[in-house]
């Protein structure tokens, strides 16, 4: 089933344990500003591995030196970084068009066309019968930065960046890869796995943890109609469809469930 790959929401026990954990491995400021961004802006991963520190926080000068800095009330998503857009070249594994999609009648056409050409002996080359793709924009969308913990582990990890290097400009990443680089999606998507499978125990727990766990929460835990246009907006889906299949239940609350009808088997 499809469904079976979907990542694993979180519970509030299980976040807290995978801040604990983070806490007690390398580079603890970076981890846990980079799942604190995860699990409360509900970003996919490719758009935390784009961020520019201009982005999340105003930077202070003095002549060439950063003196200081202050984080932003609202994350101001560029379009270029959502979903489908080619905001950089980070990414190394190249995207394969896995489907498409035709009328039936326009498949038809196409086919009788391909006899046509044989028939007659014509050259038939084949990429001049594939339908036109169509390319994604993506979409930007304002996020507001309000939460205490957030920002504060924000504050931290930026304090330690600043500390490293005095010349941090405001267009330098966020997040920065162990070989000193920026992230590209997949190294960060690897990384991020390794945290929330490996080092936490969550199974199933991946990338795209935090932004489900974010999704679901706001959706259940608002008015109804109200949650799903909220989580609309923070997911950045043009199309509240989309946004549905964050309406599921999480497996922790179905769990619950099962447990609270569960027949309690004894032997004689």
């Amino acid at each position: 089933m499809s469904k079976s790959g979907k990542a694993r929401v979180l519970t509030p026990e299980q976040f807290s344990h995978l801040m604990a954990v983070i806490s007690q491995r390398r580079w603890p400021e970076k981890n846990t500003a980079i799942v604190q961004v995860s699990f409360k802006l509900g970003l996919r991963v490719q758009e935390i591995a784009l961020l520019q520190i201009k982005e999340i926080a105003e930077l202070e000068f003095q002549g060439n030196r950063t003196t200081g800095f202050r984080v932003k009330d609202i994350l101001a998503l560029p379009a270029s970084y959502t979903k489908g857009a080619r905001a950089t070249n980070r990414s190394t594994t190249p995207y394969h068009l896995r489907r498409i999609s035709m009328t039936i009648e326009d498949l038809d056409r196409k086919l009788r066309r391909v006899e046509e050409m044989a028939r007659v002996g014509a050259e038939i080359n084949l990429e001049d019968f594939h339908p036109p793709l169509s390319t994604r924009k993506g979409k930007s969308r304002d996020i507001p930065m309000q939460d205490e913990d957030l920002r504060e582990v924000l504050t931290t990890y930026l304090n330690v960046r600043l500390d490293q290097d005095p010349s941090l400009k405001p267009s330098d990443p966020l997040f920065l890869s162990q070989k000193g680089g920026p992230y590209s999606p997949n190294t960060l998507q690897d990384h991020m796995a390794l945290m929330i499978r490996r080092w936490a125990g969550v199974e199933k727990g991946s990338s795209h943890s935090g932004r489900r766990t974010l999704l679901t929460g706001i959706i259940h835990g608002e008015e109804k109609g109200v949650g799903l246009k909220a989580a609309q907006q923070v997911a950045g889906h043009a199309n509240a469809a989309t946004t549905l299949i964050y309406q599921e239940l999480p497996e922790w609350s179905i769990a619950s469930a099962l447990k609270r009808v569960g027949i309690t088997y004894k032997s004689l």
